[in-house]
C-alpha cells in the first residue's frame, strides 16, 4: 500500500540578529502550513537565528564582534525555544527539520533539529565538518547523526549543505534505509553555480538513494543584505559621509 505525505520545502528569512523574532517567525510558519495540511517541513541551515553570511564579507582578524552577536543569539537545547518549535510541531501534527546555531559552552555548532509529529526532538545533530571559513565560527561535530530515524512520516535522514559533497557521509544514511532525506542549504549568496551545485547534490542523492529529498535554502531581501553589507562590509564599500 502506497503512502503519500505532503511536505514543505520553506524558502525563508531570518529575522536579522534576533533569535526571538526568528523563531516567532518559524513557529507562524509552521502553524500556516499545519492548516496547509502539510505533515512534514524542511526548514534552512542554521535558519534560527541566521546564517553567518558575515563571515564572508569581513577577514577572519575582524570577526570577533559578529562572531560574539551570534554566540549570543544562538540556540541551546533545550531552552525556550526549541520547546515553542516543539509545541507548534505537536499542535500542527507534523514533523518538523531544521537548521539552528546551537550554543553549547563557548562553542557555536551547525545543528540539525528534527522533531516528530507529537513535538518529540528525535534527532539532534551536528554539521560533521564546517566548510571553508564556516570552521572558524563552528565547532566539529561527530559521527553519532549519520543515521536515519523513525518518525510519523517515515524514516528521515538530515544533512547540511556540502556534506552532501561527502559521498560516504551520504551512504551512511542510504544504508540506514532513509526514506525522506532533509537536505538544508542557507542560499545563494555565492551566485547561480552554488545553487546548480546544490541542485546536482540533491538530485543525485535522491538517485542514488532512492529516497524522497526536500531542501530548503535561505534567502535574504534586499534590504537585509544591503543591512549585513552596511554593518560588516569592508569600509570602502561604507559610505562614509
Amino acid at each position: 500500500m502506497s503512502t503519500i505525505v505532503k511536505a514543505a520545502a520553506v524558502q525563508i528569512s531570518p529575522v536579522l540578529y534576533s533569535r526571538q523574532g526568528t523563531v516567532e517567525k518559524v513557529v507562524k510558519k509552521i502553524r500556516e502550513l499545519g492548516q496547509q495540511g502539510v505533515q512534514f517541513a524542511t526548514f534552512p541551515e542554521t535558519i534560527v537565528p541566521y546564517y553567518p553570511y558575515f563571515s564572508y564579507v569581513l577577514a577572519p582578524f575582524a570577526l570577533a564582534k559578529e562572531h560574539l552577536r551570534l554566540l549570543e543569539e544562538s540556540v541551546t537545547v533545550p531552552s525556550a525555544e526549541t520547546r515553542a518549535i516543539a509545541e507548534t510541531a505537536r499542535e500542527a501534527n507534523m514533523v518538523v527539520s531544521i537548521g539552528v546555531n546551537e550554543r553549547d559552552g563557548g562553542s557555536i555548532y551547525n545543528t540539525q533539529l528534527l522533531f516528530d509529529a507529537d513535538g518529540t526532538l528525535i534527532q539532534r545533530r551536528r554539521k560533521l565538518t564546517p566548510t571553508y571559513n564556516e570552521r572558524i565560527l563552528w565547532g566539529q561535530g561527530d559521527g553519532s547523526g549519520l543515521r536515519a530515524v523513525d518518525s510519523a512520516v517515515g524514516r528521515i535522514g538530515q544533512l547540511a549543505c556540502w556534506e552532501h559533497n561527502n559521498p560516504l557521509i551520504r551512504y551512511a544514511l542510504i544504508a540506514d534505509g532513509e526514506q525522506i532525506h532533509s537536505a538544508m542549504y542557507p542560499g545563494s549568496f555565492a551566485g547561480s553555480l552554488f545553487a546548480e551545485q546544490a541542485e546536482i547534490n540533491v538530485s543525485q542523492h535522491a538517485l542514488e538513494s532512492t529516497c524522497f529529498v526536500v531542501c530548503a535554502t535561505a534567502w535574504l531581501d534586499a534590504d537585509q543584505q544591503f543591512q549585513i553589507m552596511n554593518d560588516t562590509g569592508p569600509s570602502l564599500n561604507r559610505n562614509e559621509n
